[in-house]
């Protein structure tokens, strides 16, 4: 396909996405603002209670944005004239049938014009509240699969899922859908009605404790970790996109709907477009980027010729563009498509590790006192034991000795003792849990069908 066939397929088209206020939709959008101004309509759907609100969150969480920096140099005075034509912003959310869309004359307006749905609303988190994660990342699937069945002119759904629903059961991970109840690790009796009836439980044996709302997400979570490394998942987020695809692959025998899954790897900033580097909040890889600028990433967990699968998010983007293209109006289509970079352009964590030290030698961070903070080797560990020591070693025993001082002194430092150990043991727990998982998600995702 030429780059010209992209851009006249865009043309005149009405398109529907989902979480539009998150990282990798904002990109999408740019993308198709700034390459096709003919484009008919972009409807965005946002979490908002009114169209008023929805409208504020346009205006503040995405079009505010430095992304949108090249697209306004272009059109000018003319941006808000241009931008009040094609997009719509639409209050909504995907927990809820209709996608959550109240308003009647909106919605029979989308279900009228929209001829490509794209579904990217999802939380990310890895171990966020299990009811939360189930609701957006599998049900919501569901919904907007119906949503799209009522659209009269629907050429295709395009729905966000990622590369790590497969987890590393082999060294060669193809693009095969999931049927219902299928688990990772062979484990049966996986049922999505059954896992909506046992967060329901918890939380009905949680409020009759009368479990204050701290205690009710906590368990939440922990409950979410458990029920997704029961059938061989690592975390939530991958287990709840994987039951959001069989969902889908379900319904998708029934219906025949035009589907494509795309399943990135760890998404990254920007690579070209609209320019280089551009990134939103913290994410996967960048905080162990920030950890080592401001000096406190003392260790590393992982092999230092193992590969991390990265994928910048303008390529996704260029990705999802691609599949509309090939894939529009096919009515038996069902496309499964892992976009990543190990398979023909890997990067080691030995090369992350040497370009940290280059760039934050040469360009340091500044603390909060002015000064430039000084990067220097980190340990290397191969594997969560090591990880564990080290960091009993390092910070666990500290404590202990600070414990022990304090009866030797007669409760001397009791003031400090209260809140130190405490919250200090809460934070080595939080991040040896998260170390865990990240050093599951990092190795590398090959597959038959990759782009990059």
């Amino acid at each position: 396909m030429e780059l010209g066939s992209f851009v006249q397929f865009l043309e005149n088209r009405t398109i529907v996405v989902t979480g539009a206020t998150g990282f990798l939709a904002k990109i999408f959008v740019e993308k198709i603002l700034r390459a096709q101004p003919n484009v008919k309509k972009l409807y965005l759907l946002l979490r908002a209670p009114d169209s008023k609100s929805a409208l504020q969150r346009l205006n503040t969480e995405i079009l505010a944005k430095e992304l949108f920096r090249v697209l306004k140099e272009r059109l000018g005075s003319d941006l808000y004239t241009h931008l009040s034509k094609r997009v719509t912003p639409v209050a909504g959310d995907i927990t809820q049938k209709n996608m959550g869309v109240k308003d009647l004359t909106i919605l029979e307006e989308m279900w009228r014009e929209v001829d490509i749905v794209v579904n990217i609303a999802a939380t990310t988190n890895f171990d966020e509240r299990y009811d939360i994660s189930l609701a957006l990342n599998t049900f919501g699937a569901e919904h907007v699969y119906n949503f799209a069945l009522k659209c009269s002119n629907i050429k295709l759904l395009l729905h966000v899922s990622t590369a790590y629903v497969c987890g590393e059961k082999t060294g060669l991970i193809m693009e095969d859908p999931y049927k219902m109840g299928e688990t990772l690790n062979g484990e049966g009796g996986l049922d999505i009605k059954k896992e909506k009836q046992i967060i329901e439980d918890a939380l009905s044996e949680l409020n009759h404790d009368n479990a204050s709302n701290e205690i009710i997400t906590l368990a939440l979570k922990e409950l979410g970790i458990q029920r997704a490394r029961h059938y061989g998942w690592p975390n939530t987020y991958v287990f709840t996109k994987a039951m959001g695809e069989m969902l889908m692959g379900e319904m998708n025998e029934k219906r025949q709907l035009p589907l494509v899954i795309i399943r990135p790897t760890i998404i990254t900033s920007t690579y070209k477009e609209p320019f280089p580097g551009w990134v939103e909040g913290i994410r996967t890889v960048d905080s162990i980027a920030v950890g080592y600028g401001k000096g406190k990433l003392t260790c590393f967990l992982g092999d230092p010729e193992s590969n991390i699968d990265l994928i910048p998010a303008d390529m996704v983007v260029n990705t999802m563009i691609a599949a509309m293209v090939a894939h529009s109006n096919e009515p038996d289509c069902r496309v499964i498509y892992h976009v990543g970079s190990s398979f023909s352009n890997p990067v080691k964590y030995s090369q992350i590790k040497d370009y940290g030290r280059f760039y934050f030698t040469r360009t340091p961070w500044i603390n909060k006192d002015g000064k430039a903070v000084k990067v220097g080797d980190v340990t290397v560990l191969s594997s969560m034991p090591s990880f564990r020591r080290y960091m009993a070693i390092r910070y666990l025993l500290p404590l202990k000795g600070l414990q022990l001082v304090n009866m030797g002194l007669c409760q001397l430092l009791q003031d400090l003792m209260i809140s130190t150990p405490k919250n200090c043991a809460r934070q080595l727990k939080k991040v040896v849990m998260q170390t865990q998982m990240l050093s599951i998600l990092i190795p590398s995702v090959l597959t038959g069908r990759i782009i990059s």
